[in-house]
């Protein structure tokens, strides 16, 4: 069995949390299940992708709400919600009333740039305002003065109606569970500026070069250098095939095997660079991440959860992943 003379300490994992679009609520149904099963597992965190006009969590924060009432220890996380589409001040007033809903269990994941497909979304989004919108990291500092409890405004009381001078519900704490995921050496280096924790994932952006670990370990490095305090979390796609059937482990390999022409090279004008997949058994997974650059310098994962397979997969890749995986790498489970 592969040895690390660091324990894995946390072990999340990360869900797009796929639907039917002309049913969306059995899958819906689906995702809170498998974060409620998470729990029982022992993992320590919960991870939601964000996803617009697509069959995946649109709106993160409500899920999170409704998983805080049927959970009770595991972690919530988004990995991550692109505040391009987002006015920070509502996003802040949300994330915090679930903070405080959940007993201070959220770990907002952020960040910011232009968003996808902007010709096609602009008119829908910002019909009035797409020209002077900011997608900068301007936009980001506000949503951290916000969520911090900063003065937005100026206290009043007018007639009956009192007002704060800064968002409510205030939830202490929130600031310093906000991770930013950065997928170049400079978005590393200014997260580690704002003091903020890093979610690194299975792509990188303006990447030299095939050779995703190092760039990744790069990245890293320079975060842990500027933040040594900060936490790192990684986010590859891991799916351990343990406790498998014939038919799933043909299904996750041919799923790995269409992915992998992009890991070969960057990819369009921005340079995306994409992890090669991790299937196989939990001892070949664990053998493969020791030798992993950018594993070697953490100690907490959100592994990332294949899109558009079925809500039984999903149960057999989860359960080896607290089972098996976990304490192949040294993780223990977390108890109720």
């Amino acid at each position: 069995m592969p040895t690390s003379d660091v324990p894995l300490q946390k072990l999340g994992f990360l869900t797009i949390g796929v639907f039917d679009g002309d049913d969306p609520r059995p899958g819906m149904e689906a995702l809170l299940t498998q974060l409620q099963l998470g729990e029982e597992l022992g993992f320590d965190s919960a991870w939601l992708r964000h996803r617009h006009l697509q069959y995946g969590v649109s709106s993160p924060v409500a899920i999170m709400a409704a998983a805080s009432q049927r959970t009770s220890r595991i972690e919530l996380g988004t990995a991550v919600t692109p505040l391009a589409w987002e006015n920070p001040l509502r996003l802040a007033e949300d994330l915090a009333t679930v903070d405080l809903l959940s007993g201070g269990r959220i770990n907002p994941g952020i960040s910011v740039s232009q968003p996808m497909r902007w010709d096609d979304v602009k008119d829908a989004l910002y019909p009035d305002t797409a020209e002077v919108e900011d997608f900068t990291y301007g936009r980001v500092q506000r949503f951290l003065a916000m969520v911090g409890g900063e003065p937005v405004t100026t206290a009043t009381t007018q007639g009956i109606e009192v007002f704060s001078d800064r968002i409510q519900p205030h939830s202490p704490g929130l600031r310093d569970r906000v991770w930013y995921g950065a997928g170049s050496l400079r978005s590393a280096r200014w997260a580690a500026e704002q003091r903020l924790n890093l979610l690194t994932s299975s792509v990188v952006t303006g990447a030299e070069g095939g050779d995703f670990a190092a760039i990744q370990g790069g990245q890293i490095a320079a975060y842990r250098e500027a933040f040594p305090e900060g936490r790192v979390s990684q986010g590859l796609v891991v799916i351990p095939t343990d406790t498998a059937t014939p038919a799933q482990r043909e299904k996750y390999e041919a799923y790995a095997a269409a992915r992998l022409p992009r890991t070969r090279e960057p990819q369009g004008p921005g340079k995306l660079l994409f992890a090669p997949d991790v299937v196989g058994t939990s001892e070949q997974i664990a053998e493969q991440l020791y030798a992993h650059t950018g594993f070697q310098q953490v100690t907490e994962v959100a592994f990332a959860l294949p899109f558009s397979f079925d809500h039984e997969d999903y149960v057999q890749i989860l359960t080896d992943m607290a089972t098996r995986l976990g304490p192949a790498l040294g993780w223990s489970p977390a108890q109720a």
